[in-house]
C-alpha cells in the first residue's frame, strides 16, 4: 500500500474508532465493528495496527496532542492569571463542543491499563501547564492554597460534570450556561481575600 493511500485509511480507522469506543467502551469494540463502520474490509485494520490495544493508543495520543494544541496555541502566558484561566477555559469547552465523542473517549480511557507508557507520560506532559498555572498561582497568593493537583481537579469536576449532564440531555448547556460555568470554576479556586491577605499584600 503506498503512503498516499495509507495515511487517509489510517485517518478513517481512528475517526471510526473515535465513535466506536466512545459508544461501546475499549472492550465492547470489536475489530470486525470498527471495520464496518470505517467501510472497510475486515482485515485492513491489522494492516495499520497490529492489535485494538495498538489502535486505542494510537487514538489516544491523536486525542489527547489536538487538545493539547487547541489548549496551548498561541496562549496569552503574559496575561493576568485571571485572563489565563478564562481563556483556557473556553478554549476548553470550545474544543468538546466541537468534538464532544472526544470528549467520551478521553473520559472513558483516561488511565486505563492498556495505555502504553508513552501515553501515560503524554497525560503527565499535558497537565504539566496546568499544574504550573495553579503553582505560580498559589505562590502569587492569588489561587487557594491547596495542592495543584487538588485545584486541577475541582476545576474538571466543574466542566466535566456539566459536559456530561449535557451529553445525556439534562441541560442545554448555552453560552451563557458556561459563562456562569467559567466564573463558578474560578471562583472555587481563588484565593478568598481577607484582612489579612491584605496586610501581606506587601510581603515577598
Amino acid at each position: 500500500m503506498s503512503s498516499e493511500m495509507a495515511a487517509p485509511t489510517r485517518d478513517v480507522i481512528l475517526d471510526a474508532a473515535l465513535g466506536l469506543f466512545a459508544e461501546r467502551g475499549f472492550h465492547g469494540a470489536s475489530m470486525p465493528a470498527l471495520a464496518e463502520a470505517a467501510g472497510i474490509g475486515s482485515g485492513t485494520p491489522y494492516r495499520h495496527f497490529e492489535s485494538k490495544e495498538a489502535l486505542v493508543n494510537a487514538l489516544y495520543r491523536r486525542t489527547k496532542e489536538s487538545l493539547m494544541a487547541a489548549l496551548l496555541r498561541d496562549f496569552p502566558f503574559d496575561a493576568t492569571e485571571r485572563e489565563q484561566f478564562r481563556v483556557f477555559f473556553f478554549r476548553l469547552v470550545g474544543f468538546f463542543r466541537e468534538r464532544p465523542e472526544a470528549f467520551d473517549f478521553l473520559e472513558l480511557h483516561h488511565h486505563q491499563p492498556y495505555l502504553d507508557a508513552a501515553n501515560l507520560e503524554l497525560e503527565r506532559q499535558s497537565l504539566s501547564p496546568v499544574l504550573a498555572f495553579f503553582e505560580h498561582g498559589r505562590r502569587a497568593r492569588v489561587t487557594r492554597a491547596m495542592s495543584a493537583e487538588a485545584l486541577t481537579a475541582v476545576v474538571w469536576g466543574v466542566f466535566a460534570s456539566l459536559f456530561k449532564a449535557h451529553r445525556l440531555g439534562h441541560l442545554e448547556a448555552s453560552d451563557e450556561l458556561w459563562a456562569q460555568a467559567e466564573a463558578c470554576a474560578w471562583d472555587a479556586v481563588r484565593r478568598p481575600r481577607s484582612d489579612s491577605d491584605t496586610e501581606r499584600e506587601g510581603e515577598p
